[in-house]
């Protein structure tokens, strides 16, 4: 290890190897060289190692495989590092898979989440209140979603003093986690803060979500499955604009509290849709025929999801006004960059 490792506060990093946590963990090393981040991940079907190699060999930068759940782990890896701060990504977000199996979804992301800030409050404090001599600063940031607010009617946005009303399995699994976190804030006066971020959209992110679901269909010229009518709308950010947000609340934020992010881009699924395969139409036209035909006509209307929310949009006014973070990325040029991610990807299979 060299000496800036050595020097370097430890930062425990859980779930970087999925979406989020692998765009996060490149930019937060480059950003910050005062950091070593230790990257926690039992690398489940959403975790790869493939999502992180241009941090392999980092010097700042380590990787351990392994569960949340377990205690003696964590135990060992907080004495090992001296761990400084907690970034908690690490959680099971389909909504889909939440509905068939919700079990897993209980386990970790709320007996995970337990354990972890469990962990990291017995390490840096004595007692409610007391922080032991040079921890004083360290802090516990965790990771959520605006699905805990449930759904919204055509207007109106969700705030940070939204009433909590998940329905979905996933929801209220993430929705118990963030009480956990507000509960040891109160109870012990521990460090810590939440974010709530609208639906992320970029590279890296798993097959199985809607915007890869439809580039990887479109491409093999199967069905793209679209719930329902299509007029569920979400508010997409993209995630190096999350990132940003992580970024500037965990150093920045008050103690205690919630911050939402959204990237303020409210779009239909149908919508969604529509535009990635126009974008298809346009980089890689689907003629194999001989004659040109859009990827539009695979857009197939399929049984709605059980309890599938009708609108999701952010106020991201607090993080705004309070932090100075904003959403760079317009959502059609974020939209481009992530199908030529894809197809690049796609292109070397």
């Amino acid at each position: 290890m060299n000496d800036t490792a050595s020097n370097a506060a430890s930062i425990l990093v859980t779930g970087g190897a999925g979406f989020i946590g692998s765009n996060f963990i490149p930019y937060f090393l480059a950003e910050h060289t005062g950091y070593r981040i230790i990257n926690l991940d039992n690398l489940s079907y959403a975790g790869s190692l493939d999502n992180l190699q241009e941090v392999e060999g980092h010097p700042r930068y380590r990787f351990v495989r392994g569960d949340i759940i377990n205690r003696e782990l964590l135990e060992f890896l907080f004495a090992e590092y001296d761990m400084r701060g907690v970034i908690h990504f690490a959680a099971e977000s389909h909504v889909d898979n939440s509905i068939s199996g919700p079990d897993v979804f209980i386990k970790t992301n709320i007996e995970g989440t337990f354990t972890v800030l469990d962990v990291a409050r017995r390490y840096w404090m004595e007692g409610p209140g007391q922080f032991k001599p040079g921890y004083e600063t360290s802090r516990f940031h965790h990771i959520s979603t605006d699905e805990v607010y449930g759904s919204l009617g055509e207007t109106g946005l969700f705030t940070e003093e939204t009433p909590y009303a998940p329905n979905s399995p996933y929801s209220a699994s993430k929705a118990s986690s963030d009480l956990l976190v507000r509960s040891y804030y109160h109870t012990y006066g521990m460090n810590v803060v939440t974010s709530n971020c609208s639906n992320n959209y970029g590279p890296k992110q798993h097959a199985e979500k809607l915007i890869p679901t439809i580039i990887r269909k479109a491409l093999s010229g199967q069905p793209i499955p679209i719930y329902g009518d299509g007029r569920n709308v979400r508010d997409w950010l993209y995630v190096l604009d999350h990132c940003r947000g992580i970024d500037l609340i965990f150093h920045k934020g008050k103690s205690g509290e919630n911050y939402n992010i959204g990237g303020g881009h409210e779009r239909e699924n149908l919508h969604i849709a529509v535009s990635i395969c126009e974008l298809l139409d346009r980089i890689i036209p689907d003629d194999a025929d001989g004659t040109p035909s859009s990827y539009k006509r695979l857009i197939t209307f399929v049984s709605d999801r059980p309890g599938h929310d009708r609108r999701y949009a952010i106020d991201a006014s607090k993080i705004t006004r309070e932090l100075g973070w904003q959403a760079d990325e317009d959502f059609e040029s974020g939209l481009h960059k992530t199908v030529e991610w894809y197809l690049e990807q796609l292109s070397g299979e």
